[in-house]
């Protein structure tokens, strides 16, 4: 295999190097095209064969070499053998030769790429997978880059030859007879007035606006395919529906009011969903309580003598109730009819692309907006129902000490909750199967997390896998199986009195029709465009039930998406959605924050870059609060100042992070960070300190020299 490959290699580069080496593509520019036209045209005449094979041999070898010269050899065949002939001899030749690129392509690179720049292809790999020969037509329909790059990135593909070959042949066709046919306007031309002729005008007019209307054509085949079978009503009575009042719901159907359209919202819980409800309110006001009788309980850090809070369970939860009462009324059904929403309580099911039932009355919409949201996941482990559990939605209704609780899970979530309850006088274990908590951050971080969690008292077991429950006279357990440092496998038995599982969440995608619509469904999750659109044009989804993060923030940067791209896309612009610089934010103390790249993923995408620390421990405002453990850690290409990706741990990160990921978003560098005034003494001090430590590594080492001296002649 190895010898193949260097094989093809030299005979590639030798055939290039020929190529340039000659200078072989003076032969392939429209002067020489034109200076030689009458010859080329009289030895067609004589020769008819030989110009054919010659003609069509040349086309292959350019466009498997990818070569510059194609436009020209098309505008050719259409000046030599006209519109017909031109156009079968241009479309085979260019289909052969565009297969040769694929199968080099993929002998000489497909592993290797895969292996090194999966990540990056993605999205190529599931447009493939998910609509095959379909993907590859509207990529050969709509030129917007050149063909070559699309022969190289499919070959990378699990595309089948064949398949490549006819789809390449069927979706090049189009653009093929737009340049023969300009091709033979061109042929024509005999002098300079020639060159303005209506028809020639014409021609390349048709040729800047072939991609456009290509694109077009292609978005409505597309859309047509998908609504085979479907009736559309010939008026409407909204122009939205959204299913789901959670943060996502909320947000589209705040938008689509603001910009008055008719718009209902449908909710058969309560309304602000998880986030108000079960998740991020509660938790936030849990932490806080937990965080006050923490601070109490070190009391001497602060140099007072003496100090003592009692509470119970019972007393710290309704206070979070009533947090979340107080908010309640932002996201309530008053509010939003105060703002012209449409709200229905009631079970909302989609009956077809422009119809959802709810309360035996049928809606009609010109558009459907699934924000449906998430649910915690409980995975099915032998014993399970028979331990009984919490989960992040059940939590809520604890009344007394839980005792002896385990949490199952080392994301955010259970690490929040396990330090929270720990603090509140429960005795905490917290169990995670992978070999670290917070995973998705960098070791770093879950280093420091984890042994803040020990310190006060949780015991966390990492690279435990809990494989059953047992409930006995001995009382509820949970049997976990642990790799040791000998490699070998032990059981390991956890008691317990309260199971809270932690380990995740998944979407509600089934019960309300999108399966019978024919909604696609990846991974558990609604699949969408880049623009949040379904399979179904007039259904967009948004929020936790499309991924690929379950953030409240996140829910909102999409359901802006999806209300304008559902409302305005037809006939007007369309928006991408662009998770670069989504936030993270994990509620532990310290709090950990983080956006674009951490140091990991730069690692595994091939990302350069150099990495900036600054220790919280310097910081003079986390010193005056005893919170000086953490730090600030900033990716940057090397010698640059442009953020790559930023990570704070310490107080108040995910208020510090948002400065960072403004810089990012704006392009603003560390250096003006640095020259930027910020308040002392403030934590976000430290976004200016990590700018300072960047500036100092990557100091005009030459420039301070020159200084040096010039300053010393100056004392003299």
């Amino acid at each position: 295999m190895r010898g193949g490959k260097i094989l093809v290699v030299t005979a590639v580069a030798a055939a290039v190097g020929v190529f340039y080496i000659f200078d072989l593509g003076q032969y392939l520019t429209l002067e020489f095209f034109q200076a030689q036209q009458d010859a080329i045209d009289r030895f067609t005449q004589e020769n008819t064969a030989l110009a054919v094979g010659g003609f069509f041999g040349l086309y292959v070898l350019v466009t498997a070499l990818s070569i510059p010269g194609a436009a020209i050899m098309t505008l050719a065949g259409g000046a030599i053998f006209g519109l017909l002939w031109g156009t079968i001899i241009v479309s085979f030749a260019s289909t052969l030769g565009a297969t040769l690129a694929f199968l080099v392509g993929r002998f000489l690179f497909r592993d290797a790429v895969q292996k090194r720049f999966g990540a990056h292809l993605n999205a190529v790999n599931e447009g493939v997978e998910r609509d095959g020969a379909l993907y590859l037509f509207l990529l050969r329909l709509v030129p917007a880059f050149p063909f070559f790059i699309i022969n190289l990135v499919m070959a990378l593909t699990p595309m089948k030859v064949v398949t490549f070959f006819l789809v390449s042949q069927l979706g090049m066709l189009p653009g093929t007879i737009v340049y023969v046919n300009a091709g033979t306007q061109i042929a024509q031309i005999d002098s300079l007035g020639g060159i303005l002729s209506p028809q020639l005008i014409g021609a390349f007019i048709l040729l800047g606006l072939f991609p456009f209307i290509a694109r077009g054509i292609a978005r409505t085949v597309k859309r047509r395919q998908a609504l085979k079978g479907w009736e559309k009503p010939k008026s409407f009575d909204r122009n939205l529906v959204v299913i789901g009042a959670g943060s996502a719901g909320l947000v589209t159907a705040y938008i689509a009011a603001a910009v008055k359209a008719k718009v209902s919202l449908i909710e058969k819980g309560d309304m602000g969903g998880d986030c108000l409800n079960t998740g991020c309110v509660p938790s936030k006001a849990l932490i806080r309580s937990a965080k006050f009788v923490h601070q109490v309980d070190n009391h001497q850090k602060y140099g007072i003598r003496k100090a003592s809070s009692e509470h119970t369970f019972a007393d710290v939860m309704d206070r979070v109730h009533r947090v979340v009462a107080t908010i309640e009324p932002h996201d309530s059904e008053e509010r939003y009819r105060g703002l012209g929403v449409d709200v229905i309580k009631g079970e909302a099911r989609i009956t077809g692309p422009w119809t959802v039932e709810v309360n035996g009355q049928t809606l009609n919409t010109r558009h459907i907006v699934v924000a449906t949201g998430a649910r915690p996941l409980v995975p099915p482990i032998p014993g399970l129902e028979e331990v009984g559990h919490y989960t992040s939605d059940t939590i809520w209704s604890l009344r007394e000490n839980p005792g002896r609780l385990l949490v199952m899970g080392g994301g955010p979530v259970g690490s929040e909750l396990a330090q929270s309850f720990q603090r509140l006088g429960a005795q905490v274990t917290q169990v995670e199967m992978l070999p670290r908590i917070l995973n998705r951050d960098d070791p770093d971080v879950s280093e420091l997390v984890e042994s803040t969690l020990k310190e006060e008292g949780v015991e966390v077991l990492t690279g435990h896998k809990v494989v059953r429950f047992e409930n006995g006279e001995g009382g509820k357990r949970a049997v976990a199986e642990a790799e040791g440092e000998d490699g070998v496998t032990r059981t390991v038995e956890i008691p317990f009195d309260n199971l809270l599982v932690a380990v995740g969440r998944q979407a509600r995608t089934e019960g309300f029709g999108l399966e019978e619509l024919g909604v696609r469904i990846k991974n558990g999750r609604i699949e969408t465009d880049e623009y949040l659109q379904t399979r179904i044009p007039s259904v967009y989804a948004c929020g936790d039930v499309v991924g690929p993060y379950q953030f409240t923030h996140a829910a909102a940067h999409q359901a802006w998406h999806a209300a304008v791209n559902s409302l305005f896309s037809n006939p007007f612009k369309r928006f991408k959605v662009d998770y670069t610089y989504i936030p993270f934010t994990t509620y532990t103390d310290p709090e950990v924050a983080r956006v674009g790249l951490n140091e990991e993923e730069a690692r595994e995408r091939g990302v350069e870059h150099e990495v900036t620390v600054y220790d919280m421990k310097d910081q003079d405002r986390a010193i005056t609060e005893e919170a000086a453990k953490g730090f600030v850690k900033v990716l940057t290409p090397p010698g640059k100042d442009r953020i790559l990706g930023a990570t704070v741990v310490g107080p108040n990160a995910g208020e510090l992070i948002s400065e960072l990921g403004l810089a990012m978003k704006h392009k603003i560098g560390l250096n003006k960070i640095l020259s930027t005034i910020h308040p002392y003494p403030t934590l976000t001090e430290a976004n200016k300190a990590v700018a300072g430590v960047w500036k100092k590594a990557n100091a005009p080492e030459k420039a301070l020299n020159f200084l040096e001296r010039y300053h010393a002649w100056r004392v003299g």
